[in-house]
């Protein structure tokens, strides 16, 4: 019945990529659904994706609202109790939204006052609102960061592979309207009012929907797939990339059945074993499993001396370089504690280990990334190299790729290495020691 169901959904979208009206499909929508999942809708998603319906990621962005409001008010909620926990994921996640809605609703305001002739000498205060609200509203950059980069990566871990690729690029989208709502502003006071309203409209029409998008069909995905123990590293790992407008009040402890022993009780053990002559009882302490066993201090040889795990773990925490490396099957393997999470250049957290490459990139970025990674694999470059000013960070960054060969020269991965060398351009004078 899911199978049929899904091949339903196929069909309708497949209508629509070929140019069908919304309002064609609807009817048929209706006729076989009371209700979808949030579930269905990703299966078929990446059924339309990976099957051989010559229908692209970029074709499923183009109709993405169209989609979207196909589904309006068939969409079936998903209750899970923790998510109406301060400080769950899932409540963080829609307090955003709230107050995201929130700005929305001021800008637009602001932008009626400003238009009104009688405003004329409110002006300069009118538009200082405007920049304070649009510098609120443009955090909306951090939900969707932790979005990309938290939600997505277990998503994908369950098999949920289209939803992540399909809404990354729709926030890209999101994100050049704004810049050009931005820009629009920054005209001011000499440039036009009606142009900033119209680029604004633009912007909250497709924002305004991420929303929808975000609330009735992603998190009902996430709430049906995610277990305790993801939300948990969610939320562990949420820091690193900040909130929009609204920080956590609170932080989410659920209630866990430990089903761990302690060290007590695995130090000593009882059994009574049944005999002919009557009960035998035996105490004993258990093993140690593998993994207590395992030892960190013991020197390995590396390079030309020796070195023990813990060691050469501290070394690459300590170099002054950001180190990623993407295995020759392309996973993102390792990266290093140089700083905390929060103050990186790019910045990584656990739950992005074991992501394929492809996936770690915005869909915009992607080609570029591919072409690295063909360079270095073919052997045609060792080394691609490349610098840039941060704007938000005000400094200059240096990036590394470097191809990663073993003895016999066989390929084995892709070290990336990042350096903020703001500093070299303030260096003054020729010569100076630290003595």
């Amino acid at each position: 019945m899911v199978d049929e169901r899904i091949d339903i959904l196929k069909d309708i979208l497949l209508e629509l990529h070929r140019g069908a009206s919304p309002e064609s499909v609807q009817e048929r929508f209706e006729e076989h659904f009371t209700g979808v999942s949030a579930m269905e809708i990703s299966l078929m998603e990446h059924e339309l994706m990976s099957a051989d319906t010559g229908v692209t990621f970029e074709d499923v962005m183009k109709l993405c609202n169209v989609h979207a409001n196909l589904f309006k008010g068939a969409v079936q909620n998903v209750e899970v109790a923790d998510a109406d926990q301060e400080g769950h994921p899932v409540y963080v996640f829609k307090q955003e939204n709230l107050a995201l809605r929130a700005a929305l609703l001021r800008i637009r305001r602001l932008l009626e006052n400003l238009a009104k002739p009688e405003s004329a000498s409110f002006k300069e205060d009118i538009s200082k609102g405007l920049r304070h609200q649009f510098s609120l509203l443009g955090q909306f950059e951090k939900h969707y960061t932790r979005k990309e980069k938290l939600f997505f990566p277990i998503m994908e871990r369950y098999g949920h592979d289209a939803p992540p690729k399909v809404m990354w690029g729709v926030d890209d989208e999101i994100r050049q309207l704004f810049k050009e709502a931005q820009a629009a502003l920054d005209e001011l006071p000499s440039g036009s009012i009606q142009d900033l309203s119209d680029k604004f409209e633009t912007f909250a029409h497709e924002f305004e929907e991420m929303i929808f998008k975000e609330e009735s069909i992603l998190l009902m995905i996430l709430l049906e797939t995610f277990s305790q123990d993801d939300w948990l590293a969610v939320a562990a790992e949420s820091d690193a990339y900040g909130y929009a407008i609204v920080a956590p009040t609170a932080e989410w402890v659920p209630k866990r059945q430990s089903f761990l022993e302690s060290e007590t009780e695995r130090q000593t053990k009882t059994q009574v074993i049944e005999t002919d002559q009557g009960q035998l009882t035996i105490t004993f302490t258990p093993k140690a499993t593998s993994s207590e066993m395992v030892t960190s201090s013991d020197p390995l040889p590396m390079g030309h001396g020796y070195l023990s795990p813990e060691q050469a773990n501290l070394i690459l925490n300590h170099l002054p370089l950001e180190i990623t490396f993407v295995n020759k099957d392309d996973l993102f393997q390792y990266y290093n504690d140089s700083v905390p999470a929060q103050e990186m250049i790019f910045k990584r957290t656990p739950s992005q280990i074991g992501r394929h490459v492809d996936l770690c990139h915005p869909p915009k970025v992607l080609d570029k990334v591919k072409h690295i990674f063909q360079l270095l694999k073919s052997g045609e470059k060792d080394k691609v190299v490349m610098w840039f000013k941060s704007k938000s960070l005000g400094k200059f960054v240096h990036v590394t790729y470097a191809a990663v060969r073993d003895e016999q020269g066989d390929f084995q991965g892709v070290l990336e290495y990042v350096q903020d060398i703001q500093g070299f351009f303030e260096l003054d004078g020729d010569t100076k020691r630290d003595l």
